[in-house]
């Protein structure tokens, strides 16, 4: 198996061609080379997220946002006693002694709809048919089901006791006036949707998704609606990050390319940064054109390229730009490292910038199936197909890919990442491994 340092091998010369077959292009680092490690680096990413400000939208809009306000009841839920079944309101005490070899006869003295405004009063030995959600007549203490009944429309015959409160919704009983009923940092859902309905809310206090920008760089690329020549490839970064940012909880605006330098650059990214929480330049940590992109984008505010400790996608960039120091993102122009520095880097920043508690995948441990290398001092992320076994529910793991080549395709097929230890070198068969859940497919 070749190893993941082995295939971020590449030099300047034959960066075009691997990118079009997937390969990694960062080349190999000298040893004197210092590296950050990815703790530290992600500590300093998640320090800088910025929180977009809450605005007040519809709660038919409000699905998927955190709440930013703590919703108190200003009504009871429900508002007052209601029927829980059809059937019919009764005083519990009138039938407690009914059964099936001695029921009880009550005279029918009318009829409540769901919604009926209509006020009805109850006098002992009567009853009254009530609908589901209609409201129980005074001095109703409980409704005896249909079933429990003849179903009599002028005397009902009841052939089953039922005590106090039964199959009644008394009032305040889900939510009473004062209570919270939905807390700040919630992440609204249908539940919370229909209870802000439930209480009289029509808008609620939402942080809105952070806005992420992603730019391409390369003179090589091409956008996919066009044929590429000799020694182009399809923009690819731009589509993907863009569709990892949205399953991250983004709004995504995808620029596509741009140069590479100068001032075209700089004003592509500097409009950004005026209506973005996080940029994304994929392309141009590397070379000359690296050279370029960081000394351009050094005029927004600061940003640095450094070694982080991990494989593949370890040359990256970071920095704060813009009079609002938004998150900017250097990222390999490599699909796969880039992917793999967005799990690491940016999906978890854009997961904090949401409010989310913990903005990390879920991790599990798993066995490995097939055996992997990984590169001392950097940790690993591998691609890999998790599994369950049925016979004793533990989790299995089948590293996937065999080559540098087609990486994005295996990426595809993956439904989790393999993290490998930085001292770790080789794992054998039958080990334990940590690996963290992806999106998965629909």
């Amino acid at each position: 198996m070749t190893t993941p340092d082995q295939q971020e091998r590449g030099t300047e010369v034959n960066d075009v061609a691997q990118r079009a077959h997937g390969l990694g292009t960062s080349p190999e680092p000298e040893p004197d080379v210092e590296f950050r490690s990815v703790d530290d680096q992600l500590a300093m990413v998640l320090d800088a997220a910025v929180r977009p400000r809450p605005v007040r939208v519809a709660i038919s809009e409000s699905q998927g946002l955190l709440c930013a306000e703590e919703v108190v009841a200003e009504h009871a839920l429900p508002g007052f006693d209601q029927a829980a079944v059809d059937g019919y309101a009764v005083r519990s005490v009138d039938v407690r002694d009914a059964d099936a070899e001695n029921p009880m006869e009550l005279p029918v003295v009318g009829e409540i709809h769901a919604g009926s405004r209509q006020p009805r009063r109850l006098q002992p030995g009567q009853a009254v048919r009530v609908a589901t959600g209609a409201p129980l007549p005074t001095l109703a203490d409980a409704v005896v089901p249909t079933e429990y009944t003849n179903d009599h429309p002028a005397v009902v015959s009841v052939t089953r006791s039922v005590p106090s409160a039964a199959y009644v919704r008394r009032t305040g009983e889900d939510v009473q006036i004062g209570d919270v009923a939905v807390r700040q940092g919630d992440i609204i859902g249908a539940a919370q949707v229909g209870l802000l309905a439930a209480v009289g809310r029509s808008k609620v206090l939402v942080y809105p998704r952070p806005r992420v920008s992603i730019v391409s760089i390369g003179d090589e690329l091409v956008d996919v609606d066009r044929t590429p020549g000799i020694g182009q490839v399809y923009d690819v970064n731009s589509y993907a990050i863009a569709a990892a940012a949205r399953d991250a909880g983004a709004e995504v605006n995808r620029v596509g390319i741009a140069p590479s330098g100068g001032h075209r650059l700089k004003e592509v990214v500097e409009g950004r940064l005026l209506m973005s929480e996080v940029v994304v330049v994929a392309g141009g940590t590397s070379g000359s054109a690296g050279d370029d992109v960081v000394s351009t984008l050094r005029d927004l505010g600061q940003i640095d390229v450094t070694r982080v400790a991990m494989h593949p996608g370890s040359l990256q960039g970071f920095g704060k730009l813009g009079p609002d120091a938004v998150p900017t993102f250097l990222v390999p122009g490599n699909p796969m490292s880039a992917l793999v520095a967005f799990e690491v880097f940016i999906r978890p920043l854009i997961r904090s910038a949401r409010g989310t508690r913990n903005p990390h995948r879920r991790v599990i441990s798993a066995r490995l199936l097939s055996p992997i290398t990984s590169t001392r001092g950097r940790k690993g992320y591998l691609r890999g197909q998790l599994l369950r076994d049925e016979s004793n529910g533990e989790y299995l793991v089948q590293p996937l890919g065999t080559s540098g080549t087609h990486l994005l395709a295996s990426l595809a097929e993956a439904n989790c990442l393999i993290t490998v230890g930085e001292m770790q070198t080789e794992i054998t068969v039958g080990e334990q491994v940590r690996v963290a859940f992806l999106a998965q497919r629909g």
